[in-house]
Order: C-alpha cells, then structure tokens, then sequence
C-alpha cells in the first residue's frame, strides 16, 4: 500500500506525535482529509489547517464512526497517556483508553477501512526482563509470557491482540508499532505528563536561569532507557503501515543511556553543571529498557538513526524558547 493514494485519518491529532504526524504525510503530499482529538482545539499542540480538525471524544462509538467516514486509512494514536509519573498514578484513566481502541477497531471494520496503524509501547514488554539497567535490548517476542506495565501496559498489550484478532477474523488490516520513548519539540514538557527528555531539558533551563545551580532526578539516576526523536518516529510509522509486516514491531532508537548520561547530554547542551539531588521515592519505572532493531532491519531494511545528543539539542533549544517567552520582560 502507497499512501499518496488513500484518504487518511489521523486519531489523536492534537497529541505531540500526532500533531507532527499530520504535517509530516501533508508534506509528503499525503491526502489526510481529517484529524481528531478530545482536547479544545486552543490546546493542540499543532493545528493544519489544510484538514478538518474535529473535537470528538473517541472513547465513544458515535464519534468513531463519524472520525473514520470517507477514509481509506486510519493512523489511531489516540491515548490517555504521559511520562512515568502520570501512568503509574492514573493507571484506571490509562485503562480506559482501551474504549478508544475498541470503537475505533469496530468503526473501521463498519465503514470499509482499508487499514489501521495502532500505536502500542514498549511498556507491554515483561518486567522481568527489565530488572537490570544492563538490560538485553527487548525483542518483540519478549512481550510473552505477559507481564506488562501495569495499567497502561496492559491496556497496550490488549489492544495489540484486539488488532490481531480484528485481522484474523474480520479481515481489518492492522500494523502495529511500539514506540520507545519518543521525544522532540513542540510536546509537553511541564504540567505531569512530561517525558524524561523533555523534563530534564526545562529542569536544565530552570536552574541555569534561576541562578540555582541544582537539579532533581528520578531514581538513582542509574535506569537505563533508549530515546527516540520525532523524526525517526514519523518515518518509521508510515513504513511500517505500508509494510505488509502484520505482527507489532519495535520502533525506536537502540542508543541506551543512563538517565544520569541524560543529563550530562543536556547540561552539556546548555554549557552548565549542576548538582544533582537524587529522589528515590520518585515513579521511575523499569530499571533498564532498550529496543532490539533486529527484526526492523531484517523486514524494512531500516531502522531510527537519529543520535540522542542531535535530537536532545533541538528539544531543548525548542523548550527554552517556550520558557524565555513566558519570562516577564
């Protein structure tokens, strides 16, 4: 399938990925004739004009099928969702995603849907095997026996086998990606639902302006993740719903760093050093994750490349901006 030649959808519009998303295949020349968020449309983190963009709570059925009319694909990205500490302290409100996926599944198979993208993550992946910062990067079977993050994980691992048995039995044609920790500008960097990249870099800007030369860090520090930039992810979604690759598939960077080594990477982007005061009781999630680009590699002959101190020095360069502009003159 070649998306220059279908109408698109994109669920979860307003969200930081999905905002990027809708610019990125208008770009390149992709018909997305709409996109779809819950959130009043003064707080999307980015607007296109050239589509209808459409306030719809998609949790409920009525608006699903009113989202996906007229389309030939359906990109649903749509998720309660946030950085460590909002997932693991909403983890009812992370569950209930699970009515989005659902109706969405079920509206596309009533309007003749010709395939869904559905964005899982690598939070459906065994804890057990996440125990160790020196993590072995997690292959897609790693995902069984099932011990996901609680909550949200479930919700993702759930829905993933939704996708599936949509396939199997109805005919709908799933793609499924697991994203690792996406990260870049124009996201949520304050407010609770922040990820680690984007708090570390407002964290950074705030002590360099305040003067006060300390910084806050989750856990010991030690943690290990794999970060991946937008743009990596952008791409890697659409060939991944073009593929004929009908299982899930990692999609993020294989570049571990300790969540010290993050910040190292930006107080060096920022030309500073900082105290670091460490908060052990803090949501810190698993101690190691990484994803294993194998079988990414073996099927689409790619895989994100981005390295971590390039994609982190336009976030923070983004996310300094946003602060300096709010700073009364």
């Amino acid at each position: 399938m070649k998306l220059e030649n279908q109408s698109v959808v994109v669920c979860g519009g307003g969200g930081f990925i999905g905002g990027h998303l809708v610019k990125y295949l208008l770009g390149q020349g992709v018909h997305v004739i709409r996109s779809i968020d819950i959130k009043p449309r003064a707080d999307w983190y980015q607007e296109s004009h050239d589509v209808e963009n459409l306030v719809l709570d998609l949790s409920e059925m009525s608006a699903c099928l009113r989202a996906v009319t007229g389309a030939d694909v359906v990109f649903n990205l749509a998720a309660d969702m946030g950085g460590m500490g909002f997932i693991e302290n909403n983890k009812a409100l992370c569950m209930l995603t699970v009515l989005i996926n659902t109706h969405v599944l079920m509206a596309a198979r009533e309007k003749g849907i010709q395939r869904v993208f559905y964005a899982s993550s690598a939070c459906v992946y065994n804890g057990d095997k996440q125990k160790s910062p020196q993590v072995t990067a997690l292959k897609e079977e790693d995902a069984y026996p099932a011990m996901p993050e609680d909550g949200y994980g479930w919700e993702k691992l759930f829905s993933e086998r939704m996708c599936r048995h949509f396939e199997e039995d109805f005919g709908l044609q799933c793609r499924v990606a697991r994203y690792h920790n996406v990260y870049g500008p124009l996201g949520t960097y304050d407010g609770g639902r922040e990820k680690a990249p984007a708090a570390i870099c407002r964290k950074v800007i705030q002590a360099k302006s305040s003067g006060k030369h300390e910084i806050e860090i989750w856990g010991d520090g030690h943690q290990t993740r794999s970060f991946m930039y937008i743009d990596d992810c952008l791409k890697g979604t659409r060939m991944i719903l073009e593929s004929e690759i009908h299982e899930p598939l990692n999609l993020g960077s294989n570049e571990l760093v300790t969540i010290n080594q993050l910040v190292d990477l930006a107080e060096e982007i920022a030309g500073i050093k900082l105290k670091r005061n460490y908060k052990l009781d803090a949501p810190k999630g698993v101690n190691g994750r990484n994803s294993d680009n194998a079988k990414i590699k073996k099927l689409l002959g790619w895989e994100p490349s981005i390295r971590l101190r390039d994609g982190l020095a336009k976030t923070y360069a983004w996310i300094e901006s946003q602060m300096m502009a709010t700073v009364p003159k």
